[in-house]
């Protein structure tokens, strides 16, 4: 990492360049995400101050005390989604019992993720591998990019799945804003001239100043285009919300929903965010983190925050390097509460749809795409089918088929592995490989059998069957079995089962059965498993070398 220049700051104090960097990061994502956050309170069926509370106090309190360099959390549309549609049974949405519910679903949710933390369920990060990510972000990116599209058309969707979405769309064109589609052209060309020429630039921050300035004119107004119109200000105020006890429980499915999403999506974008910047992730730290935001939410009167995808992508692509940024970003928010909720009433939505367009369509990582699809082509089938996933069905659906996804991949190489016969070279006597066939052979009267994965109860037919196949079909009859044991490193009950019973069969014909490569693991499950009393101690080695030496001294005797 690139070392950050010093320079003298206000009173003499030295401050590195890279505080100025996250500062004008953070004044960039201010100006994206402030009016981005009043669309998402709308989605939560809030007062729109609600939406500026998301990126108060809990954008400080995951700085505090969450671990990823670049995660922004606040409000998000998934669990926004989530919490709206189960609440507006309960409660009529804007009421005072339905604000008191959604801010108690967010206390809830930090209870939640603080047992999440104490049971270190941090680890659920681990199966989402860098291929889904990949195909995860992609479709977020879609799916955020197609709703915004509404806004830069100047069209009006009540949709909320991108297929209907999609349709909706395709039918409504004809009736599209010119001016607003002209204006969201401008932005667009401005934003993505910027990206490739000036790339640290503020180029959304002006084109945010640009928009109002636009708005104030009257221009937009005259010809339709919707303004955000005019904002509450005035900071929020601590406070516990009141709700039934029966209201209490029925609460607590709906936020077990939303804390899955919230562990699954943030660990997903805090996961992706750290590979491109080869940097590590303590999930765990960022389930605190999580907790404290949505503590400080619940208690602030507004609804539950979360990882953004997309957020975290505009931090990103306006150079946020750290946490500093958000602390701006939240600065830059208490400032808008006091004095300055009066500028945003003149920004047109297409504006700000034109924004957060071009930030989702650049969180579709093509070239890696690419690079999946030429290295290994089943991978890249896994990253569309979960950015498939995540545009047909939803974010929350995304992730979990993500993880079920690697999850299958990872059991399909582990139920059928490679397996193969060794044989020694006659040049150099080194052994090499060649895969399982009918009369495969070591050499005369000797096969030395590799199976390549843990064996379990699924896998364990496999071993069975190679065994069974390569001893009938040998050219000449078997006398001794070597099994290189070198990636066995777990046998379950199952697997024992038929691994003793193979052995056993062995035995009666006379073929003599040894073991190499067995590490102290795979020995201590075949002593519990009495796999050592059928084959004998002797006949068990920790190199593969002096097992088949042993098997050939057999045969000669």
């Amino acid at each position: 990492m690139a070392t950050e220049r010093n320079g003298e700051g206000l009173f003499g104090l030295k401050i590195s360049s890279g505080f100025w960097r996250d500062a004008l990061a953070g004044l960039s994502l201010a100006s994206m995400n402030i009016p981005q956050v009043l669309g998402y309170a709308r989605i939560a069926g809030m007062p729109a101050v609600t939406g500026l509370y998301t990126v108060l106090l809990p954008l400080l309190a995951f700085a505090a005390l969450g671990a990823s360099r670049h995660l922004v959390v606040a409000a998000d549309s998934a669990t926004a989604a989530i919490f709206s549609g189960a609440l507006s049974e309960m409660a009529p949405v804007g009421s005072g019992a339905y604000i008191s519910m959604v801010s108690a679903v967010a206390l809830l949710n930090a209870g939640f993720l603080l047992v999440a933390r104490l049971c270190r369920l941090g680890f659920l990060a681990d199966f989402l591998s860098r291929t889904v990510l990949v195909g995860f972000l992609a479709g977020v990116g879609v799916q955020v990019g197609l709703g915004m599209l509404y806004d830069m058309l100047g069209l009006v969707s009540d949709r909320h799945t991108p297929v209907l979405q999609a349709l909706e769309l395709e039918r409504g064109i004809p009736r599209a804003n010119g001016m607003a589609a002209l204006i969201s052209c401008v932005a667009c060309l401005i934003l993505l001239l910027g990206q490739k020429y000036m790339p640290r630039k503020p180029v959304a921050l002006a084109v945010i100043g640009l928009g109002m300035l636009l708005g104030w004119s009257g221009l937009p107004g005259a010809h339709g285009v919707r303004l955000l119109g005019a904002v509450q200000g005035g900071v929020p105020v601590l406070h516990v919300p009141v709700v039934p006890w029966e209201s209490i429980l029925a609460l607590l499915p709906v936020s077990a929903s939303c804390v899955f999403v919230i562990i699954a999506q943030s660990a997903a974008t805090s996961r992706a965010f750290a590979d491109m910047f080869h940097e590590t992730v303590d999930e765990n730290r960022d389930i605190l983190g999580l907790s404290a935001a949505n503590a400080v939410a619940g208690l602030s009167g507004t609804f539950t925050v979360n990882g953004s995808p997309t957020q975290t992508a505009m931090a990103v692509r306006v150079g946020a390097m750290t946490q500093r940024a958000q602390v701006v970003f939240a600065g830059v928010t208490l400032c808008v509460l006091l004095t300055l909720t009066g500028p945003l009433a003149w920004l047109p939505h297409c504006v700000l749809a034109s924004v957060v367009f071009c930030v989702a369509m650049g969180m579709v990582d093509l070239s890696a795409l690419n690079r999946i699809r030429r290295e290994s082509p089943g991978e890249f089938w896994l990253a569309l089918v979960t950015a498939a996933t995540v545009v047909g069905v939803g974010v929350e659906q995304g992730i979990f088929i993500a993880i079920a996804l690697s999850l299958f991949r990872h059991v399909r190489h582990s139920y059928k592995p490679h397996t193969m016969v060794l044989r020694s070279d006659a040049a150099t006597g080194a052994m090499e490989v060649e895969p399982v066939h009918v009369g495969a052979q070591t050499e005369p009267g000797l096969i030395v059998y590799r199976f390549s994965a843990d064996l379990f109860y699924a896998n364990c037919q496999l071993f069975a069957q190679d065994i069974t196949l390569l001893v009938e079909t040998a050219p000449v009859p078997v006398r001794c079995l070597v099994v290189d044991c070198s990636a066995v490193t777990d046998i379950d009950y199952s697997a024992a089962c038929v691994v003793r019973d193979v052995f056993e069969r062995l035995s009666e014909q006379q073929v003599q059965v040894f073991l190499g490569r067995v590490l102290p693991y795979a020995l201590a499950d075949m002593e519990r498993h009495h796999i050592v009393g059928a084959v004998r101690r002797e006949n068990i080695f920790e190199q593969l070398h002096p097992a088949v030496a042993a098997a050939r001294a057999f045969i000669a005797d």
